[in-house]
């Protein structure tokens, strides 16, 4: 299922994950990284976990949690407390490369297998850009052996930490440098790669929602298939952004329905343009997704 907006809830505040719950975000992220400090963890380990159990309807919005890095000594235990919640999924942060995807993969089967969850079930949301090595692995995930990896999305904030950048944009245009643009091309390729969701990465201006929503269009106009919020704020924007509006339906629609019109034809013309079998691909895609979101009701 498309998950447009992913909204981070920091999982030791009772009040930010009751207020999450009334949150228009597809789906909330309980956040056991960077939202809590080292002296919280047991604290906020016990409330995801709680939170899970006392929401297991998640037929309108997913819970998943982002655990601490794989090779730090909390993540583990992150794991094995709340799984008993059964969250959607778990959000790795850090990645770098597709070997932490397995190993997380291991971790999780053995774990549902220790609280009955059915093997699989839980899935994966890889942060694949947030270390210097993770934007020379991007190769690994294309073996196609991790089915758990349900999207992908990258790092802008932590990547600039690791490569020493003072700052990811250009002071002159504003826009990502380099290394970021690379990191971001790079996630959106691998992802569509393996067919799994990519996801736009998160806009720290949460006060200027005029700012997220083009920056939003400009995800998805690259391809991209939803956003991460870091304030509930946000959420109903990036919904609004990623959502088809009722024209593009239509056009869609049209599209499709010339084509099967004239069976046997590559190219076709709708008013004055030319459209090819791209353009039927990128119609059905968009159709697709509009299902998708309408089922959510």
């Amino acid at each position: 299922m498309i998950v447009r907006s992913w909204l981070f809830v920091p999982g030791d505040s009772d009040r930010k994950l009751a207020k999450g719950r009334d949150n228009p975000a597809d789906a909330l992220i309980l956040d056991l990284e960077d939202a809590v400090s080292d002296d919280r963890q047991e604290v906020a380990r016990q409330m995801t976990r709680d939170f899970l159990a006392a929401n297991p309807d998640r037929s309108r919005q997913q819970l998943w949690v982002r655990v601490n890095p794989l090779d730090s000594p909390l993540a583990l235990p992150d794991l094995a407390a709340v799984m008993p919640g059964a969250p959607d999924g778990i959000v790795l942060p850090k990645a770098r490369s597709a070997a932490d995807v397995a190993t997380l993969d291991n971790f999780l089967s053995a774990l549902e297998a220790r609280e009955g969850i059915a093997l699989g079930a839980t899935r994966i949301l890889s942060i694949a850009t947030e270390t210097a090595a993770s934007l020379l692995t991007f190769h690994t995930y294309l073996d196609g052996t991790h089915p758990r990896l349900s999207a992908m999305t990258w790092g802008a904030e932590d990547l600039a930490a690791a490569l020493g950048a003072s700052d990811n944009r250009n002071p002159d245009t504003g826009a990502y440098d380099d290394p970021f643009l690379y990191a971001k091309s790079m996630c959106l390729a691998t992802a569509r790669a393996l067919d799994v969701q990519p996801v736009g990465v998160v806009y720290v201006d949460y006060r200027n929602l005029d700012g997220l929503a083009a920056d939003c269009l400009r995800d998805r106009r690259a391809g991209f298939v939803g956003k991460i919020a870091i304030h509930p704020a946000q959420s109903e924007v990036i919904n609004a952004a990623f959502t088809p509006s009722d024209d593009e339906i239509a056009h869609a629609r049209r599209v499709v329905r010339v084509f099967e019109d004239n069976p046997g034809l590559g190219t076709v013309g709708i008013d004055g343009k030319m459209y090819d079998m791209p353009h039927l691909k990128q119609a059905r895609n968009l159709l697709a997704l509009a299902e998708q979101i309408a089922a959510r009701g």
